[in-house]
């Protein structure tokens, strides 16, 4: 290489680098280590990450963990998918359209709207894009936003706006943590109002009547969803007003993993539909009345003008898509309604089993699959005490909402036994079991 540059050698070559800048010793490097000795050093630190199968978990807020059939793996794992990541000559990757083709049906379904993407990062990134969209179809630039909406995703919507002069303003939650009347909120200048379905906190929220009092003052009604299982059980949010609806599909057949990469997703309403960012799959004949897929309505900016583009999301998260596609068509309408009703039923178990251990449901509303618990002493102390006993007992709320005291936001799913909760029981109320 150096000779095909014209540089007698590798001093030659860094020269033009000044001297005070070179490294004059060898890199403070362990000696070269065989691909056995690489694997034994790899897992041993791999043994000191915790995950949903070294601890009894109820740890939600946002990341679900949730049973993944083998299936999924296996069908994802063959070379057809896994290699199609993004389509540039789209036409040609007729079985990932397909599957693109898949997910949008099954997403519009789940949300009662018409027309959904192909997907987008996460469930953060899906809700700023909704807030964008609902301020282009309205031509507004005010935006109330739930109390209720996961802190995360508040906080990147709070950045995709803040070069926009967008007026952020929250609604506050109520005593039962449902959120408060919209009403006085929402000015003419209101392009959308952001609620979240079931809110960070756990509480379902009355979407009929926030959308009606959202409507009335011409603003869009988003609703965000963090917990996609909830759709299986909940009436849709568009059959109840919502004109988008945007959130994290992680919860179908994605592994937690460390919190990414996940999945988001973004539904609306057909009326809209040339103002949604990112891809969309459609499906035609060709010239021999055969049936195909092709991507139509694009508005990223690798497609069109630049200028014109309503998103810079440049692709969709092609292999989480599958995943969940897969994990859908497995269970199915029926199989994810009972296995919503399941989550539902574990989570009512605890509830019932904590507050006969003494301790406090926070919130009075009702919940899905996750809801906040307040405790009687720091929730430092109590989160240590279930680690001890080999559990994750739920996320600490007091960076979160302080205002409820020592707190834990639980959650409970289909790999929630019966004797795990016993178990956190014990843990967070230990006075209570002797």
């Amino acid at each position: 290489m150096l000779e095909a540059i014209g540089a007698s050698d590798v001093d030659t070559l860094f020269r033009c680098i000044p001297e005070k800048l070179r490294l004059d010793r060898a890199l403070k490097l362990p000696r070269a280590a065989s691909e056995q000795e690489v694997l034994a050093e790899l897992e041993v630190l791999a043994a000191n990450n915790a995950h949903s199968d070294s601890f009894d978990w109820f740890l939600g807020a946002g990341t679900y963990s949730h049973f993944v059939p083998s299936a999924v793996d296996a069908l994802i794992s063959r070379a057809e998918f896994y290699t199609a990541y993004t389509p540039y000559q789209p036409e040609i990757s007729q079985g990932t359209l397909q599957a693109i083709f898949e997910w949008q049906t099954m997403i519009s379904g789940l949300t009662g709207l018409e027309v959904a993407n192909a997907s987008m990062y996460d469930g953060a990134s899906a809700t700023a894009e909704a807030a964008l969209m609902a301020m282009r179809v309205t031509r507004r630039t005010g935006v109330v936003v739930a109390a209720g909406l996961h802190p995360h995703y508040r906080q990147v919507l709070d950045t995709y706006l803040a070069g926009l002069g967008a007026e952020v303003r929250t609604l506050p939650r109520t005593e039962t943590g449902a959120s408060a009347d919209p009403a006085e909120l929402i000015g003419d200048d209101t392009a959308c109002v952001i609620i979240q379905q079931p809110s960070f906190l756990g509480t379902v929220e009355d979407l009929a009547c926030l959308a009606e009092a959202t409507h009335a003052r011409g603003a869009l009604f988003i609703v965000a969803v963090t917990e996609a299982l909830s759709l299986a059980l909940l009436r849709a949010p568009g059959d109840l007003g919502a004109d988008l609806v945007c959130g994290e599909a992680q919860s179908f057949g994605v592994p937690p993993a460390f919190g990414g990469p996940h999945l988001g997703f973004l539904a609306a309403r057909m009326k809209h539909v040339r103002q949604l960012p990112g891809r969309l799959v459609g499906e035609t004949v060709d010239t021999r009345g055969k049936r195909g897929f092709v991507l139509t309505l694009s508005t990223r900016e690798q497609h069109i003008r630049r200028e014109r583009a309503t998103s810079n999301i440049c692709t969709n998260q092609g292999l989480c898509l599958m995943m969940a596609t897969v994990y859908l068509a497995l269970l199915g309408r029926r199989g994810l309604r009972e296995l919503a009703e399941l989550n539902f039923s574990r989570a009512e178990y605890a509830k019932r089993k904590l507050t006969a251990a003494g301790l406090e449901l926070a919130l009075p509303g009702p919940t899905f699959n996750e809801f906040a618990v307040k405790l009687r002493e720091p929730s430092e102390a109590a989160l240590s005490r279930a680690r001890d006993a080999g559990l994750i007992a739920g996320l600490d709320l007091a960076p979160y909402a302080p205002d409820l005291g020592p707190a834990l936001l639980v959650c409970a799913t289909e790999l929630t036994g019966a004797d795990a909760i016993d178990r956190l029981c014990d843990a967070l109320a230990p006075q209570a079991s002797r």
